[in-house]
């Protein structure tokens, strides 16, 4: 199994004077259980707790001292006392007292590592679950990004050129061959085991077809209601086709359902992480508020499960650019997929940028907070005199420094825009997003 770069940042939390109970977030199958499962041979006791499991919840129904509980566990596994055990509670949602505990975790046995997880699904529905606030810290786990893809591959000695920065211009046809097979068998570890192992992209059809409809049986086991469920049924089969797009509450996805229905739905499934609402922020400067009366933009959980439901995989082969497939919508789609997959301690890490009068509208498709500065970023392939939201942006920002993603080689420009004002464009390949900050730092210090 290959290393997920999370294992870095459960290592800092391990390691911090301040640690609480980590509680561990992300859609079902993005590899929370594997990911905590690496992370133990690094502890001298490990202790699985599936609360799905009823001997496994006894234990919580059995003790109400947090420290009897404990003392329970290493017996019965035959475990020294130690400072460096781990305990990991997996599905703490089917038993919600257990979550109450966490806190008496922190407050009575801070030396014991604590990890929860747990469908966020099923937690939804259930009005009396509730974790103890500033007692828990948590942890956002999203699909297997491009990098970890690469390291999943057995890529080890491409992936020191991959973070060289610049990136030398004999490696760029390699990645942009393995961004665009990435872009394919997308981020579902599951999947993208599956793919490593055999390399047959028709063997992984059922195991998408698999994933989606385990999804939709959550809903339909957990919703209030029978109307409720074939509701979030609908919205989830209908999400896929609206990825990357802009939407509107009402009546979305011809269901002639109010706003108020549409809304709590997707809210829910946003909490479920299944699907994001990125609002736009109509300002060129901190603070990035997003502005929630204007239309967001949906990102879907997985462009590869996406790409699948779609029907776009066959058009994908051999293709040159991603901004030629689907109107660019894709390549959109999967680079705020990129842009998310190492934001590990935010919700909803990402917006984009509207500026929208009757006269004229301008929209870029990503902005990011760099040291201060809200930075605009395009996906977009062609001459740079096309970028005519990125100049509108830009005529608006108190700095200078622009970010276009392309399937081209790494440059730097000065552009003079039709208004006359000039900025910095740092053009990258697509297959860069996830280094942009990096990417910036280079910029400015060999080119301002």
């Amino acid at each position: 199994m290959f290393e997920r770069q999370i294992n870095r940042e459960l290592r800092i939390w391990a390691k911090s004077k301040y640690r609480k109970p980590l509680v561990l977030r992300g859609a079902r199958q993005v590899g929370k259980t594997t990911v905590v499962k690496e992370f133990s041979k690094e502890f001298e006791n490990y202790i699985y707790l599936n609360l799905e499991k009823e001997e496994h919840k006894a234990y919580f129904q059995k003790y109400s001292e947090v420290t009897n509980l404990y003392s329970a566990l290493l017996f019965d596994r035959d475990l020294p006392q130690s400072r460096n055990t781990l305990l990991f509670i997996d599905e703490i949602q089917a038993f919600p007292e257990a979550v109450a505990k966490l806190r008496y975790f922190y407050e009575d046995l801070p030396e014991v590592y604590v990890i929860s997880a747990g469908s966020m699904l099923e937690s939804l529905f259930n009005t009396h679950f509730s974790f103890p606030v500033g007692r828990v810290e948590y942890m956002f786990l999203r699909p297997v990004s491009f990098r970890e893809f690469l390291n999943a591959n057995g890529e080890t000695n491409r992936l020191e050129i991959f973070d060289t920065v610049p990136l030398p211009e004999f490696a760029s046809d390699f990645f942009f061959s393995k961004f665009h097979e990435y872009s394919i068998v997308g981020g579902m570890p599951e999947i993208v085991n599956q793919y490593i192992s055999d390399t047959d992209l028709v063997r992984l059809k059922p195991l998408y077809n698999a994933l989606v409809t385990g999804y939709k049986d959550d809903v339909e086991k957990y919703a209030k209601d029978k109307t409720t469920a074939n509701l979030y049924r609908t919205i989830i089969e209908a999400a896929f086709y609206e990825g990357g797009t802009r939407i509107t509450f009402e009546n979305f996805a011809n269901t002639k359902r109010s706003y108020k229905d549409i809304s709590e739905a997707l809210r829910a499934l946003e909490k479920a992480l299944l699907l994001n609402l990125i609002y736009p922020v109509t300002s060129a400067e901190l603070p990035m508020q997003p502005n929630i009366r204007r239309a967001p933009r949906l990102q879907i959980l997985d462009s590869g499960l996406m790409a699948n439901q779609i029907g776009l995989q066959s058009e994908m082969f051999g293709v040159k650019d991603l901004n030629n497939i689907y109107r660019g919508i894709f390549i959109e789609h999967l680079v705020g997929q990129e842009l998310a997959a190492f934001q590990f301690h935010e919700f909803n890490p990402l917006n984009f940028w509207v500026r929208e009068k009757k006269t004229s509208g301008a929209e870029v498709d990503f902005v990011v907070n760099y040291k201060g500065k809200v930075i605009p970023i395009e996906v977009k392939s062609g001459a740079v005199g096309k970028l005519r939201s990125l100049h509108q942006f830009m005529l608006e920002a108190p700095h200078k420094i622009a970010v276009r993603l392309y399937a081209g080689e790494i440059r730097v420009d000065e552009i003079t825009a039709p208004e006359g004002n000039t900025y910095q464009l740092l053009s990258l390949p697509y297959f860069l997003a996830s280094k942009i900050e990096e990417y910036l730092d280079w910029m400015i210090a060999n080119y301002s």
